[in-house]
């Protein structure tokens, strides 16, 4: 297996809120993370940062995740600290106001393949040539789409696209969306929404699919968001499954 993953501030916010990593622990088992921060005074960087260093720490320190029961439990403790030490942040820094990030990631390891998300980066598998979206968005829009009460189309412009339904740090308690996929694919794609606002998933897909190296296809997906406008912070995470050794 290959993997590469990168972020960018794009060409309009002034820094980057979002973290982006990929982990492998001694049993050659993968996890992938994009996190998108918000909040004032910069926090929006330190509530990702807090998320992806936090899990990464604790993925690349053990030995195994277990069974599948495991990994979902490991997840959810981790999400329950990790919301936790955000909302002590926000508490210590009157500064911090609406500190929180979203957080999708995927779990890989021999036996299974697991996606969690809160908030809206997104999350797909690669198989024979098309990207497939696992994670459903927590969004205003997503709610009013699932309701009826709005289009696909509609909602790609409505001017609430970016409300946030759930994210870490919001509140008190928050549970992340877990989705046990059949493993048997060809990659796993991760972004946050500063790739899905500038591109389709066709468009995503056509350069995935390009006779480039991992780290070349990373890249133009972020330079295609950026000649688009780059409105907002860039992340990809991609872990070509059925590659050779590892990169």
């Amino acid at each position: 297996m290959k993997s590469y993953y990168l972020t960018d501030a794009g060409k309009v916010r002034s820094h980057n809120e979002d973290s982006v990593t990929i982990v492998k622990n001694s049993s050659e088992e993968y996890l992938l993370l994009v996190a998108d921060g918000m909040g004032g005074h910069r926090a929006g960087e330190v509530a990702s940062s807090l998320a992806v260093t936090h899990f990464g720490k604790r993925f690349s320190s053990l030995s195994s995740i277990g069974n599948l029961k495991d990994a979902v439990n490991w997840i959810n403790d981790n999400v329950s600290e990790i919301n936790e030490a955000i909302l002590d942040y926000a508490k210590n820094h009157h500064d911090s106001t609406g500190l929180g990030t979203t957080l999708v990631l995927a779990l890989v390891t021999p036996d299974f393949l697991i996606f969690g998300n809160i908030g809206d980066s997104s999350g797909y598998v690669l198989k024979n040539k098309r990207l497939h979206k696992v994670t459903k968005d927590h969004t205003l829009v997503s709610l009013l789409v699932e309701a009826g009460d709005l289009t696909e189309e509609e909602a790609k412009n409505h001017p609430k696209k970016n409300v946030l339904m759930k994210a870490l740090g919001a509140g008190e308690k928050v549970d992340m969306d877990i989705f046990d996929v059949e493993r048997d694919v060809d990659g796993i794609f991760l972004c946050s929404d500063g790739v899905t606002n500038m591109l389709t998933t066709e468009q995503i897909e056509k350069v995935l699919e390009e006779e480039l190296t991992i780290e070349e296809k990373v890249k133009k997906i972020i330079r295609k968001c950026n000649a688009r406008g780059g409105q907002d912070n860039i992340s990809v995470a991609f872990l070509d499954m059925k590659s050779g050794c590892e990169q």
